[in-house]
């Protein structure tokens, strides 16, 4: 049984680091259509894309009304119906409710000292293995795996079959409907299992809280409790594991750190030393990490142009009228590279946010995860050009293997040395 995505066939041209992607330029709302042919409207300036994640009458909810049209090709998690994703107003603040205090800035804060332990852990084991090593398998993947199993009290859960879920439910093109039917059913019954015990014998974890919570003020289903902690599962690894191999492959790319150390030379912030400043400092890793969720996106977009929305009413738009039934795409790539809102040039890795990135969306859908998979990044950098300064990778970026067909894309291995 594979637990990837299977890496591009060898005779496919290489893939580019995601932060090597050209992307959209950020201009009015425009038409496009979607690989199902289904008519689009693409957002692509912070102004317009942050409108339209915030707009009452951009909903998820009416992608799934009998009169919608295909807006997929496969069948993925993201479009369950019963998800917190794709439900929106009274009813989606109603679920975001009985989680997001545990989600929370300051409830994130509390674990910092316990995730920190975790991440010094498997970066000693790292180290301690010798080089080169294969930092996916020993540290970027085990590490929110580590993490989402402690809160919700996962420990002896078998990371093989999570990773196999994982894959199929965020599949694109890797594996077939049937195939990935049969995986997100897998899972659904393991979260209904999960569900029953925690409501049988609860405890201190997230998923007892999250029951104890829908029972006690009611509105949720039993699908849709369900729903959400199989999400809570899925989100709490997969984004951070994918934005940790892609930041590794952006601050180790030889070329750009080259690029970066001319740019240093003409009078620009960065310089080849960003990596053991990361180290050196941990609100440098801090800064660092803002930056590259900014800079360095989570997928290359193969399957929408961005964040899906139907407009529920007529409505405005950059000087453009949406109709009423039409489907909008929120590009946050292109959103978080406007010239208008971030400065254009040689990236400034260390320079405050002025504008906060839409990275994790915004609006009432704003990723609850956001600030844990921060930390969780922020503090894997930081141990890890602290132990290893002289960290850099042992594989050409073009030779590097990537999970792909998923609707993120991540190094399936990345070789280092130092």
């Amino acid at each position: 049984m594979t637990t990837d995505a299977t890496p591009e066939a060898p005779d496919a041209p290489p893939l580019v680091p995601l932060h090597c992607l050209l992307r959209a330029e950020a201009g009015p709302p425009r038409q496009a259509a979607l690989p199902t042919g289904t008519p689009v409207w693409v957002l692509t300036r912070h102004a317009d894309v942050r409108q339209a994640l915030a707009h009452p009458d951009l909903g998820r909810a009416s992608l799934y009304a009998p009169d919608a049209p295909p807006t997929v090709l496969t069948p993925n998690i993201l479009d369950d119906p019963s998800s917190i994703l794709n439900s929106d107003g009274p009813d989606h603040q109603a679920i975001r409710r009985t989680v997001q205090r545990a989600f929370t800035p300051r409830a994130i804060e509390r674990w910092r000292p316990w995730v920190d332990g975790v991440v010094r852990e498997l970066v000693d084991e790292l180290a301690a293995s010798g080089s080169p090593a294969e930092v996916v398998g020993a540290l970027t993947k085990p590490l929110p795996v580590r993490v989402i199993s402690r809160l919700m009290e996962l420990e002896g859960l078998d990371t093989e079959r999570l990773g196999y879920w994982s894959d199929h439910a965020l599949s694109t093109t890797a594996y077939s409907a049937e195939e990935i039917r049969t995986a997100i059913a897998e899972f659904g019954a393991f979260g209904y299992r999960l569900v029953q015990e925690r409501r049988k014998n609860p405890g201190e974890d997230l998923v007892s809280s999250l029951v104890l919570a829908a029972d006690r003020t009611g509105g949720m289903t039993e699908e849709q409790i369900t729903s959400l902690t199989i999400g809570l599962v899925i989100a709490g690894h997969e984004t951070t594991m994918t934005s940790f191999g892609n930041a590794l492959v952006y601050l180790l790319d030889p070329e750009r750190a080259a690029q970066a150390a001319q740019a240093g030379q003409a009078g620009q912030p960065e310089s080849a030393g960003a990596w053991q400043r990361i180290g050196a400092d941990p609100a440098a890793a801090a800064a660092a990490t803002e930056q590259i969720l900014r800079t360095v996106p989570l997928g290359d977009r193969t399957t929408a142009p961005g964040q899906l929305r139907r407009a529920t009413a007529d409505l405005e738009i950059g000087g453009v009228t949406i109709p009423a039934g039409a489907i909008v795409a929120a590009d946050t790539t292109a959103a978080n590279a406007d010239p208008q809102v971030y400065p254009p040039g040689p990236l400034d890795l260390f320079a405050p946010l002025g504008t906060p990135s839409l990275t994790f969306g915004a609006g009432p859908h704003h990723c609850l995860g956001a600030w844990l998979a921060r930390m969780e990044l922020e503090l894997g950098l930081h141990h890890l050009a602290r132990v290893l300064p002289e960290l850099r990778l042992a594989t050409p970026v073009d030779r590097i293997e990537w999970r792909t067909g998923l609707l993120t894309r991540s190094p399936l291995r990345l070789e280092v040395a130092w």
